[in-house]
């Protein structure tokens, strides 16, 4: 039989977030990260979205091991959703375990999930894969790139990665790693495509603390930082700045109160004694003693940034004088929302910073320098760029290109996609299912483009009920009764709304007798729909229910 290692994107390639990559080799697989990302503005009413796994549900007994790169939402959201499913041990680093054993106690899961705790240079074998974990920075400490070695030959996974020579927290990426890597041969290297359309390289997270400096030291009133709960460095250095501007620092928002006590605990973050105070006390302190770091630079409604700016956040109200920095990379999609949030605090006489603003933000991932140097580094006879909209992974894929890997020799995939190698080469082969899982509320998967669809039909034209009463004959009692939510102001609507009951009435005079209510309300939605349309050249969704009393004539 051939070998063959198959490479199975599930998420993360053509979009922005829910990573999730699936490598088979005979019948072994093993599963990189478990992301969720952000819902588009088009799914109302959607929590998150997840990958779309269903490809691995009748083969989860093959599954021999979760690897997690780091502790971000985008590689760990989805994974109480696929533990579900799937009992495989997972593992991961400090830090990343941390945030997942939080995670994992809001759910109730079948089986006790095995977690097992590994470190930058720990090597773990599951069935015929040999996992090298290796350091790479990003934004949040306890980040790692993954050495694959298979059959066939080394992958190189990268995480999300940049190369910074002066990090806030641990130490630069391990280069002696990557060159002994690239020395040896790397089969294939798949890597993070985030920052692909940047030229240069991407700075340190230390660039932006001469910004904050300045901040700390002009603003009269509070600051407030908003970022990702999940952004440790940014919170180390606005903790720095506290301690060195003499203000005591408060947080706010349920997952940055969350990853503040589990990075504490785990000791990623240094809290002087005493700089740590309750958002409750906030009030009791001169306005300039004070910073606060909360959720919401993505303009979530829900977060504790938005309720602020939308004045209905309890704990602390927005003030003229307040000084507000956001300071994080807005996601694709997103920007609707977190330009709203920051209008709305505009309003409320803040002074808003921001990235076009003022340098109090730098990315996380790696620039098109960055991208050469580890394409150099490793000389992958493969290439396969991850993690980003499909503009993205061509972008880096031209930059492949540039260094000298064939063109044929890169492939430019969405989720979904099947790349298998064996002894004759590597091809694209088939495509399983890579779309999105909708979680509503406790509701995950049951949710489709088809209610997406009803959702932004009753969201753009609204909703008329009509309710019509026939006897135990078939016989009409009284006048239907037409409501209606979202399509038209019922005061002053009185004539249209008198007309569509007279419409409903005279289908049901027609069409009552030897009809089926199946029937009756057909007639009555159809009948409807092009009322309203000639009235108002709108499409309400027509909800018609006849009901039929016992033992009630129309006489009685």
């Amino acid at each position: 039989m051939t070998q063959q290692l198959r490479i199975i994107p599930l998420g993360g390639l053509g979009e922005v977030g829910k990573n999730m990559i699936a490598l088979v080799y005979d019948e072994a697989i093993l599963i990189v990260d478990a992301g969720n990302m952000f819902p588009e503005n088009d799914m109302l009413g959607i929590d998150m979205v997840i990958p779309d796994f269903g490809y691995l549900r009748d083969k989860v007994s093959q599954v021999v091991g979760i690897i997690i790169t780091h502790g971000h939402e985008d590689h760990v959201g989805a994974l109480p959703y696929v533990l579900r499913e799937i009992n495989a041990p997972v593992y991961a680093t400090p830090l990343t375990c941390g945030l997942i054993e939080a995670k994992l106690e809001q759910h109730t899961l079948p089986v006790e999930p095995e977690i097992h705790t590994v470190r930058a240079g720990d090597t773990v074998k599951l069935g015929p894969f040999e996992v090298e974990l290796f350091a790479v920075n990003h934004s949040i400490p306890d980040n790692v790139g993954l050495a694959i070695a298979t059959p066939l030959g080394t992958v190189v996974h990268s995480g999300d990665f940049k190369f910074d020579y002066s990090p806030v927290h641990g130490q630069p990426a391990d280069f002696a790693t990557l060159a002994r890597l690239g020395s040896r041969g790397v089969l294939a290297l798949l890597s993070d495509s985030t920052n692909a359309e940047s030229p240069g390289f991407t700075p340190s997270e230390r660039s932006v603390e001469p910004a904050f400096d300045e901040i700390f030291r002009t603003a009269q009133g509070r600051i407030i930082v908003a970022s990702f709960a999940s952004l440790l460095s940014r919170i180390q250095q606005v903790v720095d700045c506290a301690a060195r501007w003499e203000r005591k620092i408060a947080f706010a928002g349920r997952s940055m109160l969350e990853s503040v006590e589990i990075a504490k605990s785990l000791g990623y973050l240094s809290m002087p004694e005493g700089i740590e105070i309750d958002l409750a006390a906030v009030d009791r302190l001169a306005p300039h003693e004070v910073v606060v770091m909360a959720t919401g630079s993505q303009g979530e409604p829900q977060s504790a940034l938005a309720r602020m700016a939308a004045g209905r956040y309890k704990m602390l109200k927005i003030q003229p004088g307040d000084t507000v920095v956001h300071s994080a990379q807005i996601i694709p999609g997103n920007e609707e929302l977190a330009h709203r949030t920051i209008n709305k605090l505009l309003q409320r006489g803040a002074e808003v910073i921001y990235g076009e603003v003022a340098a109090v933000h730098v990315s996380g991932h790696a620039s098109q320098e960055e991208q050469k140097l580890l394409l150099s580094l490793l000389k992958p006879k493969y290439f396969i760029p991850i993690h980003g909209e499909l503009r993205m992974l061509h972008a880096h894929a031209r930059t492949a290109e540039r260094i000298g890997i064939p063109a044929e020799n890169i492939f430019t995939v969405e989720n979904g996609h099947i790349i298998a190698i064996d002894a004759e080469g590597a091809r694209v082969t088939e495509r399983v299912p890579g779309g999105y899982v909708f979680v509503d509320g406790a509701s995950v998967g049951e949710v489709g483009p088809a209610v997406m669809r009803e959702r932004e039909a009753l969201g753009r034209d609204g909703v008329v009920v009509v309710v019509a009463q026939l006897d135990e004959d078939g016989n009409v009692i009284g006048r239907p009764e037409v409501s209606c939510r979202g399509f038209v102001f019922v005061r002053e609507s009185t004539e249209l709304l008198d007309g569509a009951c007279q419409k409903a009435s005279e289908v049901l005079s027609r069409q009552q007798n030897g009809h089926e209510r199946a029937a009756l309300e057909n007639g009555l939605k159809k009948a409807l729909e092009a009322y309203f349309y000639s009235e108002t050249k709108r499409h309400p969704s027509i909800l018609p229910l006849v009901l039929q009393a016992e033992g009630v004539r129309a006489g009685d």
